[in-house]
């Protein structure tokens, strides 16, 4: 199986769409998406989201499903600084020093900035959206695997129109991580495709493993510059 994380293209904040050029972006993603034996397509249920995914979805005549946990992860923190409410990621790193229980996988939502935004049960409406999905292909988790039904789905294809940080969220439950390391230490840009795909060497067994992260070669094929939303610093851009 499959699954297939596109960011959104560069946005537009301010009216929940995409800016000129993240429209640009959006239609030479669809080129690469044309040639993909899709099973099943499933969506953010914001606009810059579901505007990426027009013009895959055209060019395929296909409908997706929107999924509300697959929503930009909403979990706002209180700032220890300036006590505002904020993303519980783009964090200084004297910060991440200073909370070394963020890297555990068992302690992360335990810290107390953590706990300012309710993130066990944020996370937990995410995770369990993702293992009610993939329940539907035959795959159930157990601890940190899955294990696969004699009639699971193994050759499907689902792609997900989503955002870069309940992307890193859900990649962090099933590659067993917290998503404090790939929040900091991952820049998936816009229209980006991240490919997870399972592994079953025993009968039956299950892990998943990270096939590509944040491929932008739609973008590059297409001397398209590459977007930095999400990132400090100018991406490579060749």
């Amino acid at each position: 199986m499959k699954l297939i994380f596109i960011r959104h293209g560069e946005p537009d904040y301010s009216i929940d769409s995409l800016t000129p050029k993240g429209w640009r972006e959006a239609e030479l993603l669809s080129h690469r998406t044309a040639r993909w034996d899709v099973t099943d397509f499933f969506c953010s249920p914001l606009g810059r989201a579901r505007d990426t995914a027009s013009f895959t979805l055209k060019n395929a005549g296909r409908e997706a499903t929107i999924l509300p946990w697959l929503r930009e992860f909403d979990a706002p923190v209180d700032d220890p600084e300036t006590g505002k409410k904020r993303i519980p990621w783009d964090l200084m790193p004297d910060f991440l020093d200073a909370h070394p229980d963020l890297f555990d996988l068992h302690k992360w939502y335990q810290d107390p900035f953590m706990m300012t935004g309710d993130m066990e049960n944020n996370y937990r409406f995410v995770t369990d959206g993702m293992d009610e999905l993939l329940k539907n292909y035959g795959y159930l988790r157990d601890g940190y695997r899955y294990h696969a039904a004699p009639d699971a789905k193994r050759d499907a294809v689902v792609v997900c129109f989503c955002h870069l940080g309940v992307t890193c969220v859900i990649l962090s439950h099933l590659l067993n991580m917290t998503p404090v390391q790939l929040w900091h230490g991952f820049f998936l840009a816009p229209t980006s495709v991240t490919v997870i795909g399972t592994e079953e060497r025993k009968p039956g067994e299950v892990y998943f493993r990270c096939e590509t992260a944040g491929d932008i070669s739609h973008l590059r094929y297409a001397a398209e510059p590459i977007s930095y939303y999400g990132s400090f610093t100018e991406p490579f851009q060749y």
